[in-house]
């Protein structure tokens, strides 16, 4: 099986973090919940800390969840953050989803959360996928859409910050644009039956324009992201630094506003 040639342009920074911890199932895979039963076994692809797979958990407490994800560090975080709200029906593993260790039709639900647009070759994902979810199954999977984001007040700042981002996403061999292409390569990996929706985050109060604003402030300087665009020749300190002071200004504003689309696919196996 093929091995993972994209980089994970973001890297495990505390500010990387803030935000995965920060996802649930109903902000993050609220079409996909209509779907579970009690009984529902799953498979949750590039987990991160937890959060998500824990609420999975807590949906399905006759199921099973199992949780994978190719940073060791990371598996232990959120196998004790699910051990900490006693969900005892859950675990986890270090795993790539390339080649994923399970047998052929072994989970109800294979959901990746985030993940394809991380990957070199999110085909071949979706086709892993396929392989390990039973017939009459669902794998769900959702991803944003960068080049789809919009805010208010304009900014050139953060212009810059977009355009900035997609390269260095594109040079570690993802795709900052996966949203709008999450049709497209289920068809290719052989899916037919398929229910494409969109979903949104939006930030808006001042609670949240300060927590997404600071976030991504903190990354522009800090996480593997920052690291790689300066590494990669696409952006100098000074020039994140400029960028993180922009995200500050913006998230000050009153009237800010950003929205945050994405694409999500449930694919009946």
């Amino acid at each position: 099986m093929p091995q993972e040639t994209a980089v994970y342009t973001h890297g495990h920074h505390e500010s990387v973090l803030r935000s995965h911890t920060w996802r649930t199932a109903a902000n993050s895979a609220g079409y996909l919940i209509g779907e579970l039963t009690p009984e529902t076994r799953i498979l949750d692809v590039g987990c991160g800390p937890g959060t998500i797979t824990a609420d999975l958990a807590a949906l399905v407490p006759r199921g099973h969840v199992t949780g994978v994800d190719r940073e060791p560090g990371i598996v232990a975080q959120a196998r004790e953050y699910a051990a900490g709200r006693g969900l005892s029906h859950t675990d986890f593993a270090v795993a790539d989803v390339n080649e994923l260790d399970f047998a052929d039709d072994s989970f109800d639900v294979v959901h990746a959360h985030q993940v394809l647009q991380h990957l070199g070759d999110p085909v071949q994902a979706l086709r892993e996928m396929r392989r390990v979810c039973r017939p009459g199954g669902i794998v769900a999977v959702r991803d944003a859409d960068y080049d789809a984001f919009v805010w208010f007040p304009g900014s050139p700042v953060l212009d810059e910050w977009l355009q900035l981002y997609r390269r260095v996403a594109r040079a570690s061999g993802g795709e900052p644009d996966a949203g709008r292409r999450l049709l497209s390569w289920a068809r290719a990996a052989g899916f037919t039956d398929i229910v494409p929706t969109a979903g949104t985050w939006c930030y808006a109060t001042p609670e949240d324009r300060a927590w997404w604003s600071g976030m991504w402030a903190d990354r522009t300087t800090s996480s593997g992201y920052a690291r790689l665009a300066v590494e990669g020749g696409h952006a100098t300190p000074e020039q994140l630094a400029a960028i993180a002071d922009g995200w500050r200004e913006w998230g000050g504003r009153e009237d800010g506003w950003f929205l945050v689309p994405h694409g999500e696919l449930l694919c009946r196996v």
